[in-house]
């Protein structure tokens, strides 16, 4: 299971974007909201550049979501086939990932940890077990905790601390430890700090 392991508040600094929607990342942006680096507060190259912006929309989104760069790309050019706008098919394939779903769920603080209780087989999907944090839920699937993460106590924590209103196209249920997908996300639904926009111009070259 392939995922980013460098540095992430140095890449949080340089995409001025709290990444891993971490206290760490949070407080780094605060004290130091430049990029990382000797000359970060005065890094003056490429600034207001079209392709940096670019390129940087499309980091952010794959970092979000924890995908590397093939990965990516791959889910761009099936979002590209699809109907409708390229950049909502994209940032829907994206949210309708299963490790997404555990953290809109309020299951995960953070969507590093939703992928490792997804890969740790701690999730059903319409009552059967899914490690692949990349499986895509569907309209009408249930997913819900197994027995196991539904007693474990930083599972338990999460439900009971975490202030995160559940996303209009996902219906709660059993008190918490279920969801139920009750349409694919629109738009509207989908808070992540991307313009999808841009990805589509940086592809399309």
């Amino acid at each position: 299971m392939a995922r980013y392991t460098g540095p992430k508040v140095r890449l949080s600094r340089r995409l001025s974007t709290n990444i891993f929607e971490n206290d760490k990342g949070r407080r780094a942006l605060e004290r130091r909201p430049f990029p990382p680096g000797t000359h970060g507060r005065t890094r003056r190259r490429n600034n207001g550049s079209e392709y940096l912006a670019q390129l940087q929309e499309k980091q952010k989104a794959k970092y979000i979501y924890g995908v590397l760069e093939r990965q990516f790309k791959r889910t761009y050019e099936e979002a590209n086939r699809l109907q409708g706008p390229t950049g909502e098919n994209l940032l829907r394939l994206l949210e309708t990932r299963l490790d997404n779903v555990a953290y809109r769920a309020g299951w995960a603080s953070t969507r590093p940890q939703a992928r490792q209780f997804v890969g740790h087989g701690l999730l059903l999907v319409n009552g059967k077990r899914v490690d692949i944090p990349s499986y895509r839920v569907r309209k009408g699937d249930v997913v819900s905790l197994s027995p196991k993460a539904a007693a474990m106590i930083v599972i338990q924590h999460n439900i009971d601390t975490l202030d995160r209103s559940l996303v209009g196209w996902l219906e709660s249920g059993d008190g918490g430890k279920q969801v139920t997908v009750r349409d694919l996300p629109q738009r509207d639904h989908i808070d992540v700090p991307v313009r999808e926009q841009l990805i589509v111009e940086l592809y399309s070259k």
